[in-house]
């Protein structure tokens, strides 16, 4: 999420947006792949019997990977309405409240999954004896972290527009409208 006022942190956001969009389209493409190239087998009378487990993985890895990026935008479900309905003092506080909620939650997932992680030492997955399930369910520390870090990059200009009044939802819809509207001014 960018803002006039935060230009260094706004070319920041901008490299971590591209990072994570590169690394979320990569894993999207190579699960179309993965699943493409296993069901031609598949009708070739050829079955793969580890793309099962590699599919759920990478959807999971997008998942989480998607989940950072979306928390960087502010594009998860929020109550800008109702944040907006309250008087200043209590915006800010609630919506400082609700930031403290989320990166806990967060935070406690990732040491969650550091902990997951240990127990999982020494497994492998069963159709790829040679790729260590640690490796795979890395993602979950590392996509908590991812979060946390687009909450707080997000979170100045976040904290800035909503203080002042403005919903990031409302912007967001008035601008594809009018959008939508200077595409079609030469129809009506």
């Amino acid at each position: 999420m960018e803002h006039l006022s935060y230009p260094v942190l706004s070319r920041f956001n901008r490299l971590v947006s591209q990072i994570l969009e590169w690394i979320t389209i990569g894993l999207m493409i190579l699960l179309t792949v993965v699943v493409s190239v296993a069901v031609i087998a598949r009708l070739m009378g050829e079955s793969f019997s580890w793309y099962d487990e590699v599919a759920a993985i990478m959807l999971a890895w997008i998942t989480y990977y998607g989940s950072a990026l979306a928390a960087l935008h502010r594009r998860h479900i929020g109550f800008d309405t109702v944040l907006l309905a309250l008087p200043q003092v209590l915006r800010i506080a609630a919506l400082l409240a609700g930031e403290v909620i989320v990166l806990t939650f967060f935070f406690l997932m990732a040491r969650a999954g550091f902990q997951v992680l240990e127990v999982l030492a020494g497994d492998t997955l069963v159709s790829l004896r040679w790729v260590p399930v640690q490796f795979t369910q890395s993602v979950i520390p590392i996509g908590a972290m991812l979060f946390m870090l687009g909450q707080l990059l997000s979170l100045p200009a976040y904290l800035k527009l909503t203080s002042n009044g403005i919903s990031l939802e409302h912007a967001e819809i008035e601008e594809e409208v009018e959008t939508e509207l200077e595409k079609n001014k030469d129809r009506v």
